[in-house]
């Protein structure tokens, strides 16, 4: 499931390259083999912990990094965090796969810069849906998913000092900002606000800019960091 307010998938000529990192030769390999089999996909390398993932990925710039959890010398959430989180310079899309279905492993991946969360046992095809999805700069959670699990973490979740007035956003896109955090739909919010999808879409944008965010899950996170929903 995607995000509304994420980029429509652009036109590719390239293959998109994808980095796979697992610790776990038998599942890397199986990761490999179902990429490289797509002509649309190919991996660019592959390697078995996060340190290895951080370098090849600041060598090779691919498209996608697959990237497990738990795993030697640096895991996968700091991993993620070094390569896409808060204040990069040039991040890289990370789609975190991982046998770990547990909330606070989905949480602290989103939280750390992850586009997206899936387990190891869903089916190949949600895989390579997930690559491309995350590959077109779209996340690969439905808002309320997404409200639903930074909402059970919301107390964990040490709010800044900052107060709304200090947030560069005009009222009405702090409003929208809530209603995204409520895990309110671009249609949804529309009907609240007697406003058209399309402005929601031109608000939602604006709102990820103006702050710096990549998409709508960064944007429920930074809502509840400062305090603009509980």
């Amino acid at each position: 499931m995607t995000s509304e307010a994420s980029p429509a998938p652009t036109a590719r000529t390239a293959p998109i390259r994808v980095l796979v990192c697992d610790d776990q030769i038998l599942i890397r390999t199986g990761l490999v083999t179902i990429i490289d089999a797509q002509p649309d996909l190919e991996v660019a390398a592959e390697c078995g912990d996060g340190q290895a993932a951080v370098d090849l990925a600041g060598r090779l710039r691919p498209d996608v990094v697959v990237m497990d959890i738990r795993m030697p010398l640096l895991d996968g959430i700091e991993a993620t965090r070094i390569l896409a989180g808060a204040g990069v310079a040039h991040p890289v899309k990370v789609l975190v796969v991982t046998t770990f279905n547990l909330d606070e492993y989905v949480y602290e991946a989103l939280r750390a810069g992850a586009s997206g969360f899936l387990l190891k046992d869903a089916p190949p095809a949600q895989l390579l849906h997930g690559i491309r999805t995350v590959a077109s700069g779209a996340a690969l959670l439905a808002p309320e998913v997404t409200r639903q699990l930074v909402g059970r973490y919301a107390a964990r979740i040490r709010p800044t000092e900052r107060t709304s007035h200090d947030i560069p956003l005009t009222p009405r896109e702090l409003e929208v900002l809530r209603l995204i955090a409520d895990g309110l739909s671009n249609s949804e919010i529309a009907g609240t606000l007697v406003i058209s999808q399309e402005t929601v879409k031109t608000f939602v944008s604006r709102i990820l800019a103006k702050l710096g965010l990549r998409d709508r899950v960064q944007a429920v996170v930074y809502a509840y960091r400062h305090g603009l929903v509980t």
